[in-house]
Formats: C-alpha cells, sequence, structure tokens
C-alpha cells in the first residue's frame, strides 16, 4: 500500500525530510528552506501554557446511564428517563504540582466530569474531596501561591503551606482529609469524585432544590500510605495515568455509581450549617443519599494533548434544570475557570473537538478571535436581535430564581446555629479508628514539626484544639517530638 504524501502546512508536497537546505555541501543553512523553518517553528510552539491547578491530568471517555428517577427535582432532560445514556468525558488531576508532577502524591485529586447532553455540555467540576480548604474565591489565589514552588528556592516550603492555613482556620475540616489515610489514592480508578459545591436543581414545576453530588466508586476505596507511595513514585511517577489507561484498554472499564444529597431550598435558610460554605458537609443523616444513575469510562483518548490537554470545563455550563446556587466558591469558579480556559487555549476554546457539544450544535454570534473556525458567511449577521433568520432567545429560564436582600459589600457568609471552623474536623477525627488517627496524627507532624516559625505552629496548634482535645493534643507532642528530636 502507498504512502500518502508529506506536505507542509499549506499543503506542498515535501521533497526532503531528512536533510536541510544548504549553501552547497556542508554549507551553512539556507532561511529559504520553508519545511525547516516551518518545522522548527511549530515545534517551538507546541505547549501551551500549563494549567496553573490541575495541570497534572488524565482523562478517559464514557457514558452516564440514567438508572434513578429524579424528575421530580430537576428537568435537565438528559437524567429525564430511566435507562438514558449520555456520552461524557472525565479528567482527572493532581491539584497543585506542574504539568511534570508525579500522580501519587498527598493532593486532592481533580474529578472534572463533562456531559455531552441534547441540551448542551453540562461541566461539573469537582474533586475526590466533598470539602475544600477556603470558602471565599478571593482567596484562591493566595492559597494556591503557598502551596506552590517558592519563588526563591523553587520548591514547596512548609513554612508557606503551614502558614496560609495557619491564618486559615477553615481549612482545619480538607487538612484532616487530606492528611488522613484518603490523601493518596492507590490509582483514580479507585477513589470517589464529589461535585463539593453546592448545585440548584429546578424540576418542571418550577420548585428549587439544593443538591450535592457524590460519584462513589465501584472499585472500591482503595489508599497509598506515604512510603508505599514514595516508592510507587520511583518506579513510575506516571503510576495513575498507567493504571487508568491499561485497565480500559483491557476492557476493564471503572464505574461510579451518582448520589445527590437533595435539600427543598425552603429548608436553606435555618439549616443548621450554612449548605453553601464549601468547607462543610452536610450530615447523611440530615439529607440522604439518592441514586440517580452509573458512570461508566469505556474509551481512551487517542491524543493526550489533543484531548486532555486542551480539554476545558467550566462549572458555569449548565443546561436547564441545573444552576448555581450562592456558594461564594462556586460563585467565584463560574468566572475563574472559563476565563483560564480562555487564556490558555484562546476565546475560540470550545470548537475545539474534545470541548464541543455532540448531540446539539453550537449556535450563536460569536466571531472572529485566534483560531476562528466558525464565521459565517455573508447571510449570516453577527448581532441580535436581527431581521434575519439567526438564532434567537428562548426566554426561558435555566431554573427558578433566588431572592436576594440586603446592602451590597464586603460580607462574611452569614453563620448558621453549628456552623464554625472546627465542628466537622472534629466530627470526621472522631470518626476516624485508632489506627487511622495515629497515621494522621503522623502525617500532620510530620509537615508542620518542618515549620521554622514558632508562631505559625502554635496557630495550626490551637486549630486542632478547638476541632478536638484529643486530636490537638496528640498532634502537639507528636510536633514537640520531631522538633526536640
Amino acid at each position: 500500500m502507498s504512502k500518502r504524501t508529506l506536505t507542509t502546512e499549506s499543503g506542498a508536497p515535501v521533497a526532503d525530510n531528512q536533510n536541510s537546505a544548504t549553501a552547497g555541501v556542508g554549507g551553512p543553512l539556507l532561511i529559504q528552506d520553508q519545511q525547516l523553518l516551518e518545522k522548527l517553528a511549530r515545534f517551538n510552539r507546541e505547549r501551551i501554557p500549563e494549567r496553573v491547578v490541575h495541570a497534572r491530568g488524565s482523562a478517559a471517555y464514557g457514558y452516564f446511564e440514567v438508572t434513578d428517577d429524579v424528575t421530580a427535582y430537576t428537568s435537565a432532560a438528559f437524567l429525564n428517563t430511566v435507562g438514558k445514556k449520555t456520552e461524557t468525558f472525565l479528567r482527572f488531576s493532581t491539584v497543585a504540582d506542574s504539568l511534570g508532577g508525579a500522580d501519587a502524591v498527598r493532593d486532592p485529586r481533580g474529578f472534572a466530569l463533562k456531559f455531552y447532553t441534547e441540551e448542551g455540555n453540562y461541566d461539573l467540576v469537582g474533586n475526590n474531596t466533598p470539602v475544600f480548604f477556603i470558602k471565599d474565591p478571593i482567596k484562591f489565589p493566595d492559597f494556591i501561591h503557598s502551596q506552590k514552588r517558592d519563588p526563591f528556592t523553587g520548591k514547596q516550603e512548609a513554612d508557606n503551606v503551614w502558614d496560609f492555613w495557619a491564618h486559615a482556620p477553615e481549612a482545619t475540616h480538607q487538612i484532616t482529609w487530606l492528611m488522613g489515610d484518603r490523601g493518596i489514592p492507590a490509582s483514580y480508578r479507585h477513589m470517589n469524585g464529589y461535585g463539593s459545591h453546592t448545585y440548584q436543581w429546578t424540576n418542571a414545576q418550577g420548585e428549587a432544590f439544593f443538591v450535592k453530588y457524590h460519584f462513589k466508586t465501584n472499585q472500591g476505596i482503595r489508599c497509598l500510605s506515604g512510603e508505599q507511595a514514595a516508592e510507587l513514585v520511583g518506579s513510575d511517577a506516571n503510576s495513575h495515568q498507567t493504571d487508568l489507561l491499561q485497565a480500559i484498554e483491557r476492557g476493564v472499564n471503572p464505574s461510579w455509581t451518582l448520589y445527590v444529597q437533595v435539600m427543598p431550598a425552603s429548608e436553606a435558610a435555618d439549616y443548621r450549617f450554612n449548605p453553601f460554605d464549601l468547607t462543610k458537609v452536610w450530615p447523611h443523616s440530615d439529607y440522604p443519599l439518592q441514586r440517580v444513575g452509573r458512570l461508566v469510562l469505556d474509551r481512551n483518548p487517542d491524543n493526550v494533548f489533543a484531548e486532555v490537554e486542551q480539554s476545558a470545563f467550566s462549572p458555569n455550563n449548565f443546561v436547564p434544570g441545573i444552576t448555581a446556587s450562592p456558594d461564594k466558591m462556586l460563585q467565584g469558579r463560574l468566572f475563574a475557570y472559563a476565563d483560564a480556559q480562555r487564556y490558555r487555549l484562546g476565546v475560540n476554546h470550545t470548537l475545539i473537538p474534545v470541548n464541543a457539544p455532540k448531540a446539539t450544535k453550537a449556535d450563536n454570534y460569536g466571531r472572529d478571535g485566534v483560531m476562528a473556525l466558525r464565521n459565517g458567511s455573508r447571510y449570516d449577521k453577527n448581532y441580535e436581535p436581527n431581521s434575519h433568520q439567526g438564532p434567537a432567545e428562548t426566554g426561558l429560564a435555566l431554573g427558578a430564581p433566588k431572592a436576594v436582600s440586603g446592602y451590597t459589600g464586603t460580607h462574611e457568609a452569614p453563620a448558621h446555629t453549628k456552623d464554625d471552623d472546627f465542628f466537622q474536623a472534629g466530627e470526621l477525627y472522631r470518626l476516624m479508628s485508632e489506627a487511622e488517627k495515629q497515621r494522621l496524627v503522623a502525617t500532620i507532624a510530620g509537615g508542620l514539626s518542618q515549620v521554622t516559625l514558632e508562631d505559625v505552629i502554635e496557630k495550626n496548634l490551637a486549630h486542632f484544639h478547638a476541632a478536638d482535645a484529643d486530636y490537638g493534643k496528640r498532634v502537639e507532642e507528636a510536633v514537640r517530638a520531631l522538633r526536640d528530636a
């Protein structure tokens, strides 16, 4: 079988792709060598800016199948029929490290899921933990700066990490998660995923509900100790990528069961915890898990750069029946995620195949910009409203309206009866077995004991004492023992 003809970017045939053009045998190169200059120039531009967070990732395609009727809570079309399947794309990631970082590290894992629904793409951007370190997006850049490489030393510094946490007592709950046994998943297949934020569902009758998403792994939870993780990083820094890729290639397709917690909107104001606080969970005894469906991954991407690196998720990609709640962190991410992708990939990143709708077609008046592929013709107007046959608004709201009142300003979130920064962290600690508590304390002490600022250590110890007296006592004794050694 004859091979296809190699061409330049403009489609001209390439005569010689092994030797550069020179001025005579052994002479200097010629600037007129289009193939050489084009190859080198293109090579220089093959990398795009990596994500500031969630840079290191893996992904796969699959489908979501509805197993239970949830039409009492949402009018979303992709959830309206038991047995209905929707194509999906799920990207996993570590958070803090760069694109070249290792997989098996103690770090939250991103769980970003794109549903290619008939009403447009719905992006659910979460983590493998149900809570987060902070509850206001204005603190997010500072938090990430404290966890990233120090500008002087070029590496993550315990002083920076724990200094920020010393001034963010609301992080105590997530720290307890991260430093506990689930802090290092054995693989992406063996961890849960959470929407983390609170979202609003609206049914066909216009009734509003607040929901939290829980994707429970059907492979079972498996995690690594710090020692196991260090050994694995040394043998295969890409361990999570290797595991996911090989499992799907073998036909061992990972799956998760989706459950939601549902809170009638009328109950939010008087709930004992602020239901929109990302550092809090809703106890299952208050709002039990209700099954929705099954997520299955069954196809690996053919090209990691085109489909994983260029994939873009934004939590403001909603569909009718699903909208945002007043969750402040979610509200901030509605802007930040999409803006990050416009910077990385350009204003037309939604036209990249992995990001484009599959079950419907995007039809709007967006024009021009870098990599514009949808510019219209002489018959297409680029404004609305118009007197022609362009797309028009539906007049139908995505969800039920939310009542607001009061004065504008920089307000702290309203406090509910059981709201503080430590109660739920203490509850999590008290749920642990004795062995789990010992490992948690050892992990925290291992990091906190490296801090050089005594005041930072004392502030962090005070947080653990406030969460639980035994918790604080054990961490303090372990830190002192390591510092006196």
